[in-house]
């Protein structure tokens, strides 16, 4: 598809979401809570840690929570910074800051203490939330051109503790899949290969140093659009490695614009 077309077909998107009515906000701890309390969260538990701290579940949102969130993700795409590194990785992404502006109720999913509270029982740690100026702590992450993808990898935690990221399904009118490998940072455990292809609604958690990964490519007229959480265990992260963590987000997810002007505006705050 020519960049011309494609962007007639992410025009009409915005403009279909720009005339649509926002659904109501859930309450989301309320929300949580509901779907949480029917899973069988020991069982759940065993298999995350059977998986090496990994777990996929195929229906996990509230109907009216992946509504919100779908809304949000189609009102965002003329926020959506892109992003190009050859041989490794192309799309889209929105980054917290700009959702603290436009998507309030994204911020408060993320804090959601009935949410945190049923992650920490499945991976057995204190989870914490990302510090204010972790712009990865909850994004976007759009795939809407053909070739859209990201190649293998681990979400490598630069903090001092542990980073657990959770995968939450926006929007899949795509042929995208999640490819996964389990067990590679294991010695005693061959490695075990997976791939889901995750519907809206649907989880995905994981300890982000543990699980190897990728998103294969889009096609042509195609959508999707994920959003993923990140906590830790430990928010201290040291000097040289918070500027390791800056220059990637820049350069490979959201910009130095978005990045660095919110370091800029932290620091004045703190002055």
């Amino acid at each position: 598809m020519s960049t011309h077309a494609e962007d007639d077909v992410i025009a009409a998107v915005s403009a279909d979401a720009a005339s649509a009515a926002a659904p109501a906000a859930p309450n989301a701890d309320r929300a949580v809570a509901n779907r949480t309390r029917t899973f069988d969260t020991p069982r759940l538990r065993k298999d995350f840690a059977a998986q090496d701290a990994f777990l996929y579940l195929e229906d996990f949102l509230a109907p009216e929570v992946t509504a919100q969130l779908i809304h949000s993700a189609r009102a965002l795409l003329d926020e959506v910074n892109r992003n190009y590194l050859p041989g490794h990785k192309q799309g889209g992404s929105v980054s917290r800051h700009t959702i603290d502006r436009l998507a309030p109720f994204i911020a408060e999913l993320y804090r959601s203490k009935e949410l945190i509270g049923w992650l920490e029982q499945l991976s057995g740690d204190k989870l914490q939330v990302s510090p204010l100026d972790d712009p990865h702590a909850y994004a976007l992450y759009y795939y809407t051109r053909a070739g859209d993808h990201i190649g293998w990898h681990y979400d490598t935690s630069y903090y001092d503790g542990r980073r657990y990221t959770l995968l939450l399904g926006v929007i899949d009118d795509s042929s995208c899949r999640l490819d996964y490998e389990l067990h590679t940072r294991n010695p005693d455990m061959p490695d075990q290969p997976g791939s889901v292809q995750i519907p809206p609604g649907g989880l995905v958690f994981f300890d982000g140093d543990k699980l190897r990964h990728r998103v294969t490519p889009a096609g042509a007229n195609e959508m999707r659009v994920s959003l993923t959480f990140e906590y830790v265990t430990d928010p201290n992260m040291r000097p040289w490695r918070r500027l390791i963590s800056n220059m990637k987000d820049a350069i490979a997810y959201f910009g130095f614009r978005q990045v660095f002007r919110q370091l800029a505006a932290r620091g004045k705050d703190r002055a």
